[in-house]
C-alpha cells in the first residue's frame, strides 16, 4: 500500500479513536509508527516526542507532523514528498475529530448535565489516565534511560534525573518549564 494512503488511514484512525489529548495519543502513534509499520525506530520516536514537546502547538499534532515527515523520508522519498507526508499526517489526525465535534457539540451543550453524558465522561477519565501512563512507559526505554548492563552510570543518572524532576513537579509544585530547563542543562553537562 502507498505510504501516503497508509499515513492517511493510520492518522485518521488515531484521531477519531483518541480521547485525552496529545499525551494519550502518543502510545497509539508509537504503536502504529514503530511497532506495526516500522516507519521509525524507538530512538527516532523518542526524538520526535522530545521535539513535539518543545515546539508550539498540541503534542499529538506535532508528533503526527514529524512522524509523517520522517517516515516518508526514511522510505527514500525526497524532502518535498516528506513535507507532503507531514502535511497529510497532520490533517489526517484532525479532520475526523473536527467533524465529530461539529456534529455533537450542540447536543453536548444542551445535554451536558444529563446523567448519561456525565457517566460517559466519568468512564473516559480512567481510560485517559491509562493512555497517558502508557505513553510515559513507552518512553522509558534504553534509548532514553540507558541500560544498566551497557552503562550503569548513565542509567543511574537518568533515573535520578527522572525521579528528582518528577518529585519536584508533583510534590513541590515546581514550575515544569524551569524543571525542564534545569534538568535539560544538567543532562547536557552529564551526557
Amino acid at each position: 500500500m502507498n505510504i501516503f494512503l497508509k499515513l492517511f488511514l493510520v492518522f485518521s484512525k488515531i484521531g477519531i479513536f483518541n480521547f485525552g489529548g496529545g499525551y494519550a495519543m502518543l502510545s497509539l502513534i508509537q504503536n502504529e509508527a514503530v511497532e506495526k509499520n516500522a516507519w521509525l525506530t524507538n530512538a527516532e520516536f523518542a526524538d520526535i516526542v522530545a521535539i513535539s514537546q518543545s515546539t508550539p502547538g498540541p503534542i499529538g499534532i506535532n508528533a503526527a507532523t514529524y512522524v509523517g515527515y520522517t517516515s516518508v523520508l526514511n522510505l527514500g522519498y525526497s524532502h518535498a514528498a516528506a513535507v507532503a507526508g507531514a502535511v497529510l499526517a497532520s490533517l489526517s489526525i484532525i479532520w475526523l475529530p473536527f467533524i465529530l465535534m461539529l456534529a455533537v457539540s450542540r447536543y453536548l451543550m444542551t445535554h451536558k448535565d444529563a446523567p448519561m453524558v456525565k457517566d460517559v465522561f466519568r468512564t473516559l477519565r480512567p481510560t485517559i489516565v491509562g493512555l497517558i501512563a502508557a505513553a510515559a512507559l513507552l518512553l522509558m526505554t534504553p534509548d532514553n534511560f540507558g541500560s544498566p548492563s551497557q552503562d550503569l552510570g548513565q542509567f543511574v543518572a537518568s533515573v535520578a534525573i527522572f525521579a528528582l524532576s518528577f518529585c519536584l513537579t508533583l510534590f513541590k509544585k515546581a514550575n515544569p518549564i524551569l524543571v525542564m530547563l534545569a534538568f535539560g542543562t544538567l543532562g547536557l553537562l552529564i551526557f
